[in-house]
């Protein structure tokens, strides 16, 4: 099995919408100020995004022919607006803050990536419906509560997330569609684009 592995090195894919530069900055100076419980640890600017289809582990040889089932599909303009008030995920004991986001382009996008992925054998549906939104913060697990897989238990989060101001509730266009490595660090996740398609924003028509 480990020579197998060697001959035949595995990616960690998915694909997402990248948010404007004016979005993510103004998430990361509201993530300075919102996320005050230390249990809350604010995801990493550079990974704000809106995943559409998350592929799970796939030959690094077949990255190119997920590329081109990304990039073939129609620009369309994805319009997102982002709600004020970041939902726990879990509600009871969250792992996670995520800002929850209304696009009906989103989701007509997610639908004809899923089919054209399918098709293709790299993606298997979620049974949940999709969610458009954004993951700001991850909770923290507590000392000593990690099991045999290393995810411990979340800490208790005292004093969740503020809601968002009012500048980022604002309609935005999300400028590209991306295909992302993850690579998983003990300091966090780290994704790097491998594939991007540029979409239509309003100005363009």
């Amino acid at each position: 099995m480990a020579k197998e592995r060697l001959k035949s090195p595995r990616a960690r894919l998915f694909v997402a919408l990248d948010l404007p530069a004016r979005v993510r900055t103004g998430l990361e100076a509201w993530q300075a100020r919102a996320l005050s419980d230390p249990a809350l640890r604010p995801v990493n600017p550079a990974a704000l995004h809106v995943t559409l289809c998350f592929l799970g582990y796939h030959p690094e040889r077949a990255i190119e022919s997920v590329a081109s089932e990304v990039t073939a599909v129609e620009p369309p303009r994805v319009e997102i607006r982002l709600e004020g008030d970041p939902v726990p995920v879990p509600a009871r004991r969250p792992r996670l803050f995520a800002v929850e986001g209304e696009s009906p382009a989103a989701s007509a996008l997610q639908a004809e990536l899923s089919d054209r992925l399918v098709a293709a054998r790299f993606y298997e549906p979620e049974k949940r419906e999709f969610w458009t939104h954004v993951t700001v913060a991850r909770v923290r697990s507590e000392r000593g509560s990690r099991g045999r897989r290393g995810r411990g238990k979340p800490m208790r989060v005292e004093s969740p997330p503020e809601v968002l101001p009012a500048e980022l509730t604002q309609p935005f266009e999300a400028p590209r569609l991306a295909l992302y490595r993850s690579y998983l660090r003990p300091s966090g996740a780290e994704y790097v684009r491998l594939a991007e398609l540029n979409l239509t924003l309003a100005e363009e028509r």
